[in-house]
């Protein structure tokens, strides 16, 4: 079974069962971020957290073994995203990505912050104004080595 026709269940199920990502993580037992990455096919899940999106959603047993399997990463299908909301996060890069760049080498080096050893929060802002999306990122620091 390929990964995207597991995706396909995973959002058919989660949506026939009423189910939010934050219902799937609370029984994962990690963060809604993260297993709402790998339900999309973005990360890859262990025997016990794939049994329990089978057994939770209903799927197919080989859909566990393909929850296992180590995706291939950056699932977009274009290079320049047309979805609206992804396309701002490619807009953020463009417009701030000079300035991110800067900041991280004026405080760390010259080095990356890792997509690997990462992780983000995301949840709601109330603003009198309109609520706001706040969004936390953080990756390890990776310089880059000298030889």
């Amino acid at each position: 079974m390929e990964r995207s026709e597991v995706v396909a269940l995973i959002l058919e199920a989660r949506k026939a069962k009423g189910l939010k990502w934050k219902d799937l993580a609370a029984k994962v037992g990690k963060s809604k971020e993260w297993v709402t990455a790998g339900c999309l096919g973005q990360m890859t899940f262990n025997a016990e957290q794939a049994g329990v999106l089978v057994n939770l959603l209903g799927l197919p047993a080989e859909a566990g073994t393909a929850l296992q399997t180590p995706p291939y990463r950056g699932s977009l299908p274009t290079a320049v995203p047309t979805d609206p909301l992804i396309y701002r996060f490619s807009e953020l890069v463009s417009v701030y990505g000079t300035t991110f760049k800067e900041l991280i080498h004026e405080e760390f080096g010259d080095g990356i912050m890792s997509a690997i050893d990462f992780k983000m929060e995301i949840k709601r802002e109330p603003d009198p104004a309109g609520d706001r999306v706040h969004i936390v990122m953080s990756g390890k620091f990776l310089p880059y080595k000298v030889y």
